[in-house]
């Protein structure tokens, strides 16, 4: 069965020949290879592209190693390439593999017959340095793993069922293809430890393995918890008795992020529009490998139902904020106090702004109380929206709030503009 990643597939369709290296990034197995040598190769074909015009390398695979050497990949590509001035395709996987492919990928840009499509696992390649270097001429591809909506297309069945496994086994395409549970597991533990785990480890030369570990095994338990690099530093030293700077945490962190294992969300102020920068949220990009992690324990809904919309309004293009309104009540001896509710997400894209809660249930009129107090303090105009768990029809409350159930959400690309 091939999963279309059509979201992904018709933005490199979109930059064909705009002069930009096309940057396809994102986690390891989640699916770059496939959507740059499959989908995008077969569309070129398609096109009447002929295949001696496309230049594939997988800088992964052993049999490409001297490739990784910068003077030989130029030469590779340039003795595939005639003079008669028509136009070819580049594509190059885990280009990162390359020393100095900055350089490379700056010469490979000087030659107007190339269309250059790379991809890489580890995002300091983009963010250091491809926006430093090359100063707006890199577009960006962010490759996910399957959304929900992609993984019910290509599974079928039964929604419910199909949430069950999507939430535990997570999204990446060959996981999703396996026809056992114990297939699945035996895969995510060890995509984990010898892929991502393991390559933090290589990567940046650390000796206190178990220490990573357990700020993984950390973060992995509390998603969607306020904290800081210095409360879990704090935590190893109360109760394990052991000492981790937060320093070390915060490095930790930043390798996992790195990796596109995690993100974080960032609290941000509404009333008072700044951010806040004494704790912060993270969120793992795949419930799979999160599950892997724990050794499938702790798989808590509602707080996965959290982590899963927020890699939605993600995958779908926002930048997504953790929320905090100020408002004023009165306590038991009637004297005003100042109270800090939070809002799951603050979604913005270009001039959008959502204000969104995740509400595993609202069984009651406390519940519902307290899912709305946030909102109802936000005293802007912008769209809030209620997810919930039920399977419900949309529908707007009497406060004007959107409340939408999690499967016509998630399914439903324009789901907040209804």
């Amino acid at each position: 069965m091939t999963i279309q990643r059509k979201r992904y597939l018709d933005k490199l369709i979109a930059g064909q020949g705009n002069g930009l290296v096309k940057i396809v990034t994102g986690g390891r197995r989640c699916g770059k290879s496939f959507l740059l040598f499959n989908l995008f190769h077969n569309y070129l074909i398609e096109k009447g592209i002929p295949g001696n015009h496309i230049i594939e390398v997988s800088l992964d695979d052993r049999r490409s190693k001297p490739l990784r050497n910068p003077d030989a990949l130029l030469d590779y590509i340039d003795n595939h390439i005639s003079k008669d001035g028509s136009s070819y395709y580049v594509i190059l996987d885990e280009v990162q593999l390359v020393d100095n492919f900055v350089e490379v990928l700056l010469s490979l840009m000087h030659n107007p017959q190339l269309d250059v499509y790379v991809s890489g696992s580890n995002s300091k390649f983009l963010s250091k340095d491809v926006v430093t270097e090359f100063r707006g001429r890199g577009d960006e591809v962010r490759v996910w793993p399957l959304s929900f909506s992609e993984y019910f297309d290509a599974i079928g069945g039964d929604k419910q069922t199909a949430w069950r496994e999507y939430y535990t086994f997570g999204g990446l395409p060959q996981v999703a293809l396996m026809d056992s549970k114990e297939k699945k597991i035996d895969y995510l533990q060890n995509i984990y430890e010898l892929t991502y785990f393991r390559d933090i480890i290589e990567r940046h030369h650390l000796r206190n393995e178990e220490g990573l570990r357990q700020v993984v095994q950390i973060l992995a338990s509390g998603i969607g918890t306020s904290t800081n690099p210095k409360r879990i530093s704090n935590t190893f030293q109360s109760v394990e008795n052991v000492s981790i700077s937060h320093n070390t945490v915060k490095d930790y962190i930043g390798y996992m992020q790195d990796s596109f294992m995690v993100e974080e969300a960032l609290r941000y102020n509404v009333k008072g529009r700044k951010y806040i920068g004494a704790e912060t949220k993270y969120y793992f990009s795949d419930m799979g490998l999160r599950g892997a992690i724990l050794s499938f324990r702790q798989q808590e809904e509602n707080h996965i139902m959290e982590n899963v919309i927020y890699n939605e309004l993600r995958m779908r293009g926002f930048q997504v904020d953790v929320g905090l309104v100020e408002t004023w009540g009165t306590n038991a001896n009637g004297q005003n106090i100042r109270r800090n509710l939070e809002i799951d997400f603050v979604a913005n894209k270009g001039y959008y702004r959502y204000y969104i809660q995740s509400a595993f249930n609202m069984d009651d009129d406390d519940k519902k109380k307290q899912e709305e107090a946030s909102l109802r303090a936000i005293k802007d105009a912008f769209k809030r929206v209620i997810v919930v768990k039920d399977d419900i029809m949309p529908y707007y409350n009497d406060n004007g709030f959107l409340i939408i159930g999690l499967f016509d959400f998630l399914l439903n690309p324009n789901s907040l503009d209804q």
